[in-house]
């Protein structure tokens, strides 16, 4: 979702959450989601104590939803400090992750995938190209150094521009 709105818009098969969820937190979750949602509790469980993700189901438009439960490390905590609220209707926002956090993460996420995923490298160079002059570069240069993927960055940079 962040990089449809920091970027260019597409349709998405599922939507993503970066929770920072507690396993005695999980039923409680459950129960205020209610029955229009399909939530296995033991999985999603398991997924907190890993560290990981695991998927509900909004049932009424069959829509998966992706919680990625919240890692320890510098990263996940500056880009979970850094989200900010974005509004997605009159009275209602969701907090959405910086720009330039959105462009590491799914950098990392090609680089993981070993640089297959033609989505995520397209969310990337739409995010630069549309968010471009309202990025913090230096903020960029010192997480893609730091993370490995500077060279990606470069990459993404050079592409974006053309």
């Amino acid at each position: 979702m962040a990089s449809s709105v920091q970027g260019e818009p597409r349709s998405t098969n599922a939507i993503d959450f970066v929770v920072d969820l507690r396993r005695d937190a999980v039923t409680v979750l459950a129960a205020e989601l209610g029955p229009d949602y399909e939530v296995d509790v033991e999985s999603l469980v398991e997924a907190v104590q890993r560290r990981s993700s695991w998927n509900i189901f909004h049932l009424p438009s069959m829509m998966k939803v992706d919680l990625f439960i919240r890692r320890p490390g510098a990263f996940d905590d500056s880009e979970f400090e850094r989200r900010s609220p974005t509004v997605v209707r009159p009275g209602e926002s969701l907090f959405l992750k910086s720009p330039e956090d959105t462009v590491l993460r799914k950098l990392l996420w090609v680089q993981q995938g070993g640089g297959v995923s033609t989505t995520q490298w397209r969310d990337v160079i739409e995010v630069l190209r549309v968010s471009g002059p309202k990025l913090d570069p230096g903020y960029l240069s010192t997480w893609s150094t730091t993370l490995g993927i500077s060279d990606l960055l470069t990459r993404a940079q050079v592409e974006s521009r053309l």
